[in-house]
Parts: structure tokens; C-alpha cells; sequence
């Protein structure tokens, strides 16, 4: 039942997460756009990284990119790359996200937080696998297998204009959705030993399980935070 990653292990017995790991093995071998979905915390990235190191492109860079998390003003040069001087402060040349991955795999975490227009160039490289870069006539080819994480509802984000329709259906060609803890949790033990053996590593101390009645506070909360604040209430 354990797929290991980078650094934790997808981790569960349920039926919720053999469904899901039955979805990453039939899809990881191809080419196919993945979207996705799920709350914050469940282990999106994770998924993501899974699929890469079961793919042909386990040997070629991995790249995530959080569209949350970067200024509109830059998320164009973060993606595609700028040429020197093609907008003020662009005092050299960068390579963007697409062409560090090439040959691999990129990860566009939180697209619905994507801007409208740079979604638009986003889906020109995906059709034509060409991009262009901040201040360049250069079309570059790019063979990068793109996959797309979000925790809002797809269909919710296209009605409310967040995310483009034509960009959605490109990114969907196959949907994972990751459930949220409180629906599977007798993998909580499971993943509560996995998680002691990482941080014991982390942290260089020797912790080989929980009490029973920590076990059963554990099954007892909702757990809003979703694996994210197991690994961080273990933790602390």
C-alpha cells in the first residue's frame, strides 16, 4: 500500500487510497495531463512527485511551481523565462520553469491562483509545446509533461472565472482527487508510523509509535488541516 516518495511516503490501506494509487500507477507511465484535486494538505505535491518517479521521466528534473505563491507581476518570467532586459529590474537572462523541466516533469500548484492572461499563454505551450520568453522573437520547443494541482473545485473556479475553460479541459485529461483526512482515517495509525520514522530521521531521536489513547484523539478529530497537520502535530 506504500508508494515511497522524496521524502514521506504515500501511505494508506483504505479503500479511498488504493483507488488512488490504483489512478497513479495506470497513469504515471504516459504522457497524459494529470489535474489534481483535493484540500489543502492532503498531499497533492506528493501525488505530483509520485507519478514523475513512477514515469519514464523519473530521470529528468521534477519542477513545482506554487502560482499562489509568486506576484502576478512575475508569475510570466517564474513560468516561461525573460530575455536581459525585457521589463525594468530584468537585469539578465532567466530561464523559467518550462525550460528547467524539460525532458521531466512541472508541477502548476494552485492553478486556479494563475492570472487569466498568463493562463492563455499556458495553453498555447501546452498545444504547440513552443514558448516564447519575456522579450524574445525565439519560439523554443519545450518536452515537459505538465501537471496541475488545485484545492478548489475545478468546475466551481471555471463559473466564477478563475480558471479558463479550455485550459481546465487541456489540464483534465485525467482527474486524481485526493480525499480529505477524515474520510479515511484507518490509515491514520499507518500513516502516524510513517511519519514517527521520517521525523525520528529528521530529527535524530528514536520515537517508534504513539499512545493508544493519542490514537484515539487522533480518530476522533476531524483533522481540517488533512495530513499536513498530522505530520505537523506529530511533529511538534
Amino acid at each position: 500500500p506504500t508508494r515511497r516518495s522524496s521524502d514521506l511516503s504515500l501511505v494508506g490501506s483504505s479503500k479511498k487510497m488504493q483507488e488512488m494509487f490504483r489512478l497513479v500507477e495506470m497513469v504515471a507511465p504516459s504522457t497524459a495531463s494529470v489535474l489534481i484535486t483535493g484540500a489543502s494538505g492532503t498531499g497533492k505535491e506528493l501525488v505530483a512527485r509520485t507519478i514523475h518517479e513512477l514515469s519514464p521521466r523519473r530521470n529528468r528534473p521534477f519542477i513545482p511551481i506554487n502560482c499562489a505563491a509568486i506576484p502576478e507581476t512575475l508569475i510570466e518570467s517564474e513560468i516561461f523565462g525573460h530575455e536581459k532586459g525585457a521589463f525594468t529590474g530584468a537585469l539578465e537572462r532567466r530561464t523559467g520553469c518550462f525550460e528547467l523541466a524539460e525532458g521531466g516533469t512541472l508541477l502548476l500548484d494552485e492553478i486556479g491562483e494563475m492570472p487569466i492572461a498568463t493562463q492563455a499563454k499556458l495553453l498555447r505551450v501546452l498545444e504547440d509545446h513552443k514558448l516564447r520568453r519575456l522579450g524574445s522573437k525565439v519560439e523554443t520547443t519545450v518536452d515537459v509533461r505538465v501537471l496541475a494541482a488545485t484545492n478548489k473545485v475545478p468546475d466551481e473556479a471555471v463559473a466564477r472565472g478563475e480558471l479558463r475553460n479550455d485550459l481546465y479541459y487541456r489540464l483534465n485529461v485525467f482527474n486524481i482527487n485526493m480525499p480529505p483526512l477524515w474520510e479515511h482515517r484507518e490509515d491514520i495509525p499507518e500513516l502516524v508510523q510513517h511519519l514517527l520514522v521520517d521525523m525520528s530521521a529528521k530529527h535524530g531521536r528514536k520515537v517508534a509509535t504513539v499512545s493508544e489513547a493519542v490514537f484515539n484523539l487522533f480518530r476522533n478529530y476531524s483533522w481540517p488541516g488533512n495530513v499536513r497537520e498530522l505530520r505537523n502535530t506529530l511533529e511538534r
